[in-house]
């Protein structure tokens, strides 16, 4: 079971912001009991840079951005404040399902309750911790939202931090591959099949093999073993 300071350490230890969205997503399921979490990141214009999730499917992140987010209560509520908020902190008691974005968006993958918490940096909100917990889970508390907000500013002071580092001379190379593309490469790497790196993203086996050969062209290579091979410098595995 992970504590509160092995995941302060392991985001304080990434050397490049890609390790460090890695290291969040590794570790913070285990501790705050979430089965889907997530991070988003913005660039300077406030638009999604990459989005890294767990457990949650690419059809409900396109259907949180098409319907979900104009009507969040709790991503207002951290937008405003730049405090992170779960939906029993912003809403009056049985709010929570008569909401647009509950029956909207949330009831659909059974998102039961929901925590959403702040990345900033020069004074702005450039990212979001995002937490779910399904069926009839617990709602999130008072110490969870304590955690969480502790949590945000280490991923803050580390993102601060590391964008004042150098690029590394091997960034144009990831920069050809998405953020989903990065994780179908971290699995590869890991010796996960094409069916468990689906399972695993909540994708079709389909849907792997054609990114693959996607990623192939992109990096100029004919199979895993290749691809591995050219990203070893910057893969985790």
């Amino acid at each position: 079971m992970a504590n509160l300071q092995s995941l302060f350490h392991a985001i304080a230890s990434a050397s490049d912001e890609r390790k460090l969205r890695l290291a969040f997503m590794d570790e913070v399921g285990k501790y705050f009991g979430v089965q889907r979490w997530g991070i988003y990141l913005t660039d300077e214009q406030s638009h999604l840079a990459s989005v890294d999730v767990n457990g949650v499917p690419d059809s409900l992140v396109e259907r949180y951005e098409q319907v979900g987010r104009a009507v969040d209560p709790v991503m207002r509520y951290v937008v405003e404040r730049h405090a992170p908020a779960h939906e029993e902190l912003v809403l009056p008691p049985g709010g929570w399902k008569q909401c647009e974005l509950y029956q909207h968006c949330c009831a659909y993958y059974d998102h039961e309750h929901i925590m959403t918490g702040p990345i900033v940096g020069g004074g702005r909100l450039i990212g979001t911790i995002n937490f779910a917990r399904v069926g009839n889970t617990p709602a999130f508390n008072v110490e969870n939202l304590a955690d969480l907000s502790a949590l945000c500013l280490h991923m803050s002071a580390c993102l601060a931090m590391l964008k004042q580092q150098p690029q590394r001379f091997y960034s144009t190379l990831t920069n050809r591959l998405t953020p989903r593309e990065l994780q179908i490469a971290e699995l590869v790497a890991q010796g996960l099949t094409n069916a468990e790196i689906g399972t695993k993203l909540w994708i079709t086996e389909n849907s792997v093999k054609q990114a693959l050969k996607r990623m192939f062209r992109k990096l100029e290579v004919v199979n895993r073993a290749e691809m591995v091979a050219r990203l070893q410098d910057f893969l985790s595995a």
